[in-house]
């Protein structure tokens, strides 16, 4: 029992900061799992070092979890952390000009020595001069405290002292109201054949909580409570993990079996990581020698009737440009999924960008073009996955998922969907079984609605066909040099993709009585730009917004909507590629608002963006 007051939060975030080896990415994936169990709202943000192994207390090896709960919705994973747990000298500085005047800052001050100092840039300890005097600064030795509190296992000091993690998470599960109960059944079960290992970290879990009860460094802790969301099952999940189980779910859908050839890539690997886990459910994952064997098995495979998948980031996509043209000239149903990092080249693996947009549109040779569809959230990427998959089996066509390194390792609240809820779509696939042209099969022969052609699988008696990049003969599917068939099927190829709009649903706006600025956004900056329309309205700003999940072809009212407004507003963290796009068109004179800083935007630079704009309206 504890004589201490609780203090009621709406509202909290907490960034987790310390050496790639110090476990904090674990430490904020238990915070967020047991307040997702409590009820919260939750909205993550991993932030890796691309360093695999960069020297221990260097400023480029410093490894970030931000999480932001709540007791009501929430889009984003919040814009200064309330509370920052920095466990050395580094992690202070590479996070502390992110914080507030007043913020609370939780160090480890054990590790505030002079050889840390000076790899942290630090000329004087900030422990002691007055740097933080800003923030509510609380030192706390959590190395001597964990150390201290296994001191009656057999475990060496190293290794004692790696569990300082888990005091600082007991800590932190004391501040907010935490229970223990669900973090001490997950160490035993992810130590199960550890048992020592296991005791050693809930002693330090549990020391750290009481070590929060008892000191008198903390006058008060604060409780959160319970999100009203809406009533169904709900499971914590990751954009990587969507997306692989909206594949699984889209197979089931289609009734085909699902593969997937892939290479690691950051920040895509999870995806092939995931899969590979299902087996059970008739799954094949395939880890091929580089991107371009992944993608031409990926194809081999959809040729062979499967529902088959790629995934990668950028460069990936650029090495697999010459195979998607493939799949374009074939016409057979492929997914590619380029979970976006920052660029060019290998640009900032563990970063998050949105600058592949006119990659996924134009980046093969010849006019060959691509239906393009984004997630939003990490769990948005559940249903993008089933959509883009749709698309691919009705039209015939290979099509981008585009996600991106936020949404790929952020984290939400996602409520399963009931599988009677998930769309039928066996009827798109319909596997050609015999000839359809006066006794002869023509692979090219098109259906009259969807400009689709056949799906004919190898082995099928009487169906064999040619496959190949060189052109084919419209209808026949031999290969053709012929000039005016080389247009008419460029044409037709591109005619396809346009009848796509017919069956993707129009773009909903959400309007404000008056509004005469727009803000558009696609894919992961949906968070951001609904959060700062929110907040600029409740300062009287009229404001509407809508968000494209269709980038090619767009929503067949998109150029109404955009003309219906005086200024239209996209934020996009690349140089200004949707906005491109929309005046080229549709002639409207589209704003933008661009930082390409390998982060999402923040709430508060969106607000001033719109504000920006309204006083020009003005």
């Amino acid at each position: 029992m504890t004589s201490k007051t609780v203090q009621q939060r709406g509202t909290v975030t907490i960034r987790f900061a310390g050496d790639s080896g110090d476990g904090m990415q674990l430490t904020g994936n238990r915070f967020t799992s047991v307040s997702a169990v409590l009820g919260n709202d939750v909205a993550t943000l991993p932030d890796f070092p691309a360093e695999i192994r960069a020297p221990a207390g260097s400023l480029p090896g410093v490894s970030g979890f931000q999480l932001h709960f709540a007791d009501h919705d929430i889009l984003t994973p919040g814009d200064a952390p309330d509370v920052l747990v920095a466990m050395n000298p580094a992690a202070l500085k590479t996070n502390v000009e992110d914080l507030d005047p007043g913020a609370t800052i939780i160090v480890n001050s054990d590790a505030f020595s002079p050889g840390n100092l000076r790899k942290a840039r630090y000329d004087t300890n900030p422990l002691e001069d007055a740097t933080l005097d800003a923030f509510n600064v609380i030192s706390v030795p959590l190395s001597t405290l964990t150390v201290g509190a296994l001191d009656d296992t057999d475990l060496g000091k190293k290794e004692k002292e790696r569990a300082k993690n888990m005091f600082a998470l007991g800590l932190m599960s004391w501040m907010f109201s935490r229970p223990t109960e669900p973090t001490i059944e997950w160490v035993r079960t992810k130590f199960a054949s550890q048992p020592e290992l296991a005791e050693a970290n809930i002693t330090a879990f549990t020391a750290g909580f009481a070590f929060g009860e008892t000191t008198e460094l903390f006058a008060h802790s604060y409780e959160v409570k319970p999100a009203e969301l809406p009533p169904g099952r709900y499971r914590q999940i990751t954009g990587n993990a969507a997306i692989a189980y909206g594949l699984v779910a889209a197979a089931e859908c289609t009734g085909l079996p699902l593969f997937l050839g892939g290479y690691p890539i950051t920040p895509a690997s999870d995806v092939l990581h995931e899969l590979a886990r299902l087996k059970h459910f008739g799954v094949r994952t395939f880890q091929a020698e580089d991107e371009i064997a992944g993608v031409g098995a990926a194809l081999g495979a959809a040729f062979a009737g499967n529902l088959a998948a790629t995934v990668t980031s950028g460069p990936g996509v650029a090495l697999k440009a010459e195979t998607i043209g493939l799949a374009v000239s074939v016409e057979l149903p492929l997914l590619i999924l380029n979970i976006q990092r920052g660029g060019p080249s290998t640009g900032l693996p563990t970063k998050t960008e949105q600058s592949d947009l006119l990659q996924a549109m134009y980046g093969r040779n010849g006019e060959a073009p691509v239906p393009i569809v984004a997630a939003s959230t990490p769990g948005d990427c559940f249903d993008a996955a089933i959509e883009a998959a749709r698309i691919a089996v009705t039209y015939r066509t290979p099509v981008f998922v585009l996600s991106d390194g936020y949404l790929a390792n952020g984290a939400e609240p996602w409520r399963i969907p009931a599988v009677d809820d998930l769309p039928d779509l066996r009827s798109a696939v319909r596997f050609a079984t015999e000839p359809n042209h006066d006794g002869e099969f023509w692979p090219f022969q098109r259906d009259p609605e969807t400009l689709a052609r056949p799906w004919a699988t190898p082995g099928t008696a009487g169906l064999e066909h040619r496959i190949g990049g060189l052109e084919k003969a419209d209808g026949t599917g031999n290969i053709s040099y012929d000039p005016d068939n080389h247009h008419r099927m460029t044409e037709l190829r591109a005619a396809k993709i346009a009848r796509i709009a017919e069956t993707i649903p129009p773009l909903a706006v959400d309007h404000v009585e008056g509004a005469r600025l727009l803000v558009l956004g696609w894919g992961s900056t949906y968070g951001p730009i609904r959060a700062a329309v929110r907040r600029a309205r409740a300062d009287g700003g009229l404001v509407a917004t809508a968000h494209l999940r269709h980038l090619n072809p767009f929503p067949s009212n998109l150029g109404d909507v955009l003309r219906s407004y005086d200024r239209v507003l996209v934020p996009e963290m690349n140089a200004g590629q949707l906005r491109r796009l929309l005046r080229a068109d549709f002639l409207v004179d589209v704003h933008g608002y661009h930082r390409v800083s390998g982060l999402p935007f923040t709430t508060a630079e969106l607000v001033d963006a719109i504000s920006h704009e309204l006083k020009g309206l003005s």
